[in-house]
């Protein structure tokens, strides 16, 4: 078996706020298999599913971002799983709008949940999809003053829901073929920079 976690905050508020694409990618990969994410256990929404021949275990922590880790190690200790079955998928203020990238380990370059995950297992060796959400527009002065929280914790607007949309796809496909193919392979597959458009 495999642990697929998404990340986000739990309750109605947040459900269509940035910092929850992690939780979104896991609804889509549940839409997709039809499997319902609606168990309680390990601290989190769990629900079994076959994924690129495996069986997988989806879950979004319901301790809120800055303690996912607490619900990670929970869940990894009760399926008997080690860190190598474990991806996370994540927001990525960095990343623009629209993009993934995949990562074997890194730091948490800021973001509380991967914060918590890499302290509470003791390691950053473990495979993260970070979903692009991009960083507000500078005129607005949101990131100055809150380092990017009021913008990840507000709703999107149906713009930004559309373009995420095609990165829930992604990020499926994504964790299809880090399973089927290795790590590897998928970052060569969807780390690969968008190709320069035709001159006109």
């Amino acid at each position: 078996m495999k642990l697929i976690v998404g990340l986000g905050n739990p309750g109605p508020e947040y459900a269509y706020t940035p910092h929850n694409a992690g939780f979104l990618a896991i609804d889509r990969i549940a839409e997709v298999c039809h499997a319902q994410v609606v168990n309680r256990r390990g601290r989190a929404l769990t629900g079994k599913a076959q994924l690129a021949g495996y069986e997988v275990l989806l879950a979004k922590p319901q301790t809120f971002m800055n303690l996912s880790g607490l619900s990670v190690a929970a869940l990894l200790d009760e399926l008997q799983l080690e860190v190598q079955d474990l991806i996370v998928l994540y927001d990525e203020l960095d990343l623009p709008l629209g993009t993934i990238r995949i990562r074997e380990r890194g730091s948490a370059a800021g973001h509380n949940g991967v914060k918590s995950i890499s302290g509470v297992l003791g390691t950053e060796e473990w495979t993260r999809i970070r979903i692009g959400i991009g960083r507000p527009p500078a005129e607005t002065g949101e990131i100055v003053k809150s380092g990017g929280k009021d913008f990840l914790l507000a709703p999107m607007r149906k713009p930004m829901l559309e373009e995420l949309d095609a990165s829930l796809d992604r990020a499926l496909r994504a964790v299809e073929m880090v399973l089927s193919k290795g790590v590897g392979a998928a970052m060569n597959e969807f780390n690969r920079k968008a190709e320069a458009p035709p001159p006109v």
